[in-house]
């Protein structure tokens, strides 16, 4: 059976490997039975991908799932489904098929999904974040070493290796892209690394000069809990980023939440922050439409709905990040309005079980949503009906596209590995 590593957001991974994918051959159907008339899985479009049948909507009884016990995380392809031996191909495909017409736009004529470089699996691996002058990706781990890693896109092969901003910077947690700057959010506090001090905030980084500066590490005084996701909105230089607590219960703050979780939106210009949403839990990944029109984000609260937020407060679980099968791990849809200064309309758009909890989030070039869940990418329309899946070997914390073939190929960046994506699905261009 198939299983990617344990929860997208846990540290309980110390034992965790990285999982061989495993070509997969149809048993015969057993003597006295006949095969389905119509199979529920079947080979389709291009190698290495599996259509499914009106997105598997009837499945033969007795079919079943194993629930997550917050240690490890069923994938999609788990189901066991013994009416059906075809379904058996669904858990080692390389890309899993909803919708077949648009899956075909989206994959082009040669998909395919390698498996790069190696990481430590121990340890989420974020904010992916290409720098086209450079033709370079800075990722980070979140852990408390200081370096992060860099691939260098204009050796080839491709080349990793590591860096140290100046001055350093601490777990940055998301990344972005703007006007020759990168913009990091920052999610941990520190004050063992003499000279490196550092509450939560936003950083930007010169990736010209390897110069940092910090732009905000305060709300009125009080510490933000973990500065998780950001984007910066190309019209008006906003940046907008999402707050919960992660920092905290993965032992990467020094200091207890001070604040609820929430979205705020800050201005460089000015250092006005205003919180613009504070409805989530555990407000996640954010990504803005190619014509400003929406902003989606990420609520993953079923990794850590119940963990406790303060010293005082004794955990009700096991080490990490407790998980809860029926918290929110839900992907909602906002309306920009106000010159681009608030967001309405929250409407959920993706519960996201097929994979653990939807992580890093990016809107493609023509309003796709993507998002970074379990063992792979999941790529749905605006209105969350899903198109299909990338499934690699390591669990996904997020990803970015690089400029190369006009934004058709994507870096996937996690626990244990980095893959490189090529399909025809354009990416949003970083300026």
């Amino acid at each position: 059976m198939y299983r990617a590593l344990s929860l997208t957001l846990a540290i309980t991974l110390a034992n965790a490997s990285i999982l061989p994918r495993q070509t997969t051959t149809l048993q015969p159907t057993p003597s006295g039975s006949s095969a389905p008339e119509n199979p529920i899985a079947r080979p389709c479009i291009a190698e290495g991908a599996i259509c499914l049948d009106k997105h598997a909507a009837n499945l033969p009884y007795p079919f079943y799932r194993e629930c997550p016990n917050g240690r490890e995380i069923s994938m999609y392809g788990d189901t066991e489904v013994p009416g059906d031996a075809s379904w058996k191909q669904v858990s080692t495909a390389d890309f899993i098929v909803f919708d077949e017409a648009r899956a075909a736009e989206v994959l082009g004529k040669s998909p395919s999904v390698e498996f790069v470089f190696s990481v430590s699996p121990n340890h989420m691996h974020e904010s992916p974040v290409f720098v086209p002058g450079l033709n370079r990706i800075y990722f980070s781990q979140l852990s408390t070493n200081l370096p992060q890693h860099v691939i260098d896109l204009n050796q080839d092969p491709p080349t990793l290796s590591e860096f140290v901003a100046d001055p350093p910077i601490y777990i940055p947690n998301g990344g972005f892209y703007h006007k020759n700057k990168v913009y990091f959010s920052v999610a941990g506090s520190n004050a063992s690394v003499p000279g490196q001090e550092q509450r939560p905030g936003i950083v930007t980084l010169d990736p010209a000069t390897n110069k940092s500066t910090t732009l905000l590490d305060n709300y009125y005084g009080l510490t933000f809990t973990d500065c998780d996701d950001i984007i910066v909105d190309p019209e008006t230089g906003f940046v907008w980023f999402t707050v919960p607590y992660y920092s905290w219960w993965l032992g990467l703050a020094d200091i207890p939440p001070q604040l609820k979780s929430g979205t705020y939106r800050f201005d460089p210009a000015t250092g006005s922050t205003v919180i613009v949403n504070d409805e989530m839990h555990s407000p996640n990944g954010i990504a803005l439409s190619p014509d400003r029109k929406h902003i989606y984000i990420t609520d993953t609260a079923a990794a850590g709905l119940s963990a406790p937020i303060a010293p005082e407060v004794p955990s009700v679980g096991g080490a990490g990040i407790l998980y809860n099968i029926t918290g929110t791990r839900a992907i909602y849809k906002f309306d920009l309005v106000d010159d681009g200064r608030a967001i309405i309309n929250k409407r959920p758009i993706h519960y996201d079980v097929i994979g653990s909890v939807p992580d890093g989030l990016k809107v493609a070039r023509n309003g796709y949503v993507v998002t970074a869940t379990g063992n792979g990418l999941s790529v749905m329309d605006q209105y969350g009906d899903m198109i299909m899946r990338v499934q690699t070997n390591f669990s996904v914390n997020n990803f970015i596209w690089s400029d190369a073939n006009d934004y058709r190929e994507v870096w996937l960046v996690g626990m244990g590995g980095v893959a490189r994506l090529k399909w025809d699905l354009q990416g949003q261009e970083a300026v």
